[in-house]
């Protein structure tokens, strides 16, 4: 009877043991989700050509400080202020928390901060009274989300500060071309998509299924690289066909 009743300590123990290390780890990842960096998946052409369809993005946290909003997990808890906060740069891309549907994670780029005067006219964006550069690049081909794709324009845009980027037009009078200007409130910020014909952003509100004025605390974090990426498209093709798929050329490359 002492060596069952040894054995079934012993098991126990090491049973004990093993779903401690298992609870551990999965702690670790969580707070290294929660605190530090989280991937996410891009699903919509909104930032073509910077994102594309498929592209999986890795976001980091701490740039921008925490809220609930900053959790891998969503969680209807009430919202709060953050802390260790900063404010994005104008021209980052950045994750966050659709005002709309907080457990519908969106990505946009970063346009108007606190305090800017914010609008379009004929298609260019004019920041405190400043349009933004605007130089031609060419053509490229702008995917729709159904999976078809048109010709778009594209251009090198530049916002004051610097920031450079590629951007797609894909009419030359898109419904969102001309809007009222719009100043940024404290805790707000105004974000648009790259591919600025079909984007639902900051120029379009909340009600409207657009981002409206961003609140900060709706922020996860900022897209830094883009670590795999797969053309959705494919899916249709056989299956022996869909290793090709895989965009070998954008894995682990820089977001700007």
């Amino acid at each position: 009877m002492s060596t069952d009743s040894s054995t079934s300590d012993s098991l126990a123990r090491r049973w004990g043991g093993q779903i401690v290390q298992i609870a551990a780890i999965v702690l670790v990842v969580l707070i290294a989700k929660g605190a530090l960096a989280e991937p996410f998946y891009v699903p919509s052409a909104s930032m073509e050509p910077t994102l594309l369809i498929g592209d999986a993005l890795l976001a980091t946290k701490y740039p921008y400080g925490y809220s609930t909003a900053s959790m891998p997990i969503h969680i209807s808890f009430p919202e709060t202020s953050r802390v260790f906060g900063e404010l994005p740069k104008r021209g980052d891309v950045v994750v966050f928390r659709w005002p709309g549907d907080r457990s519908q994670v969106w990505v946009k780029r970063v346009i108007g901060l606190p305090g800017d005067h914010i609008q379009m006219r004929d298609g260019r964006v004019w920041i405190n009274g400043h349009a933004a550069e605007l130089k031609p690049d060419g053509l490229g081909e702008a995917e729709n989300d159904n999976g078809s794709s048109e010709p778009a324009q594209r251009y090198v845009e530049t916002l004051p500060g610097g920031v450079s980027h590629i951007i797609f037009k894909i009419h030359d009078n898109g419904r969102l071309d001309n809007t009222a200007e719009v100043t940024v409130p404290p805790g707000h910020l105004f974000v648009m998509g790259d591919n600025r014909d079909n984007s639902a952003d900051s120029r379009v509100p909340v009600r409207e299924g657009g981002v409206g004025l961003l609140p900060t605390d709706d922020l996860v974090g900022r897209v830094d690289a883009i670590v795999g990426s797969w053309d959705l498209g494919i899916r249709s093709q056989p299956v022996w066909t869909w290793l090709s798929g895989f965009r070998l050329a954008r894995f682990f490359t820089a977001v700007h």
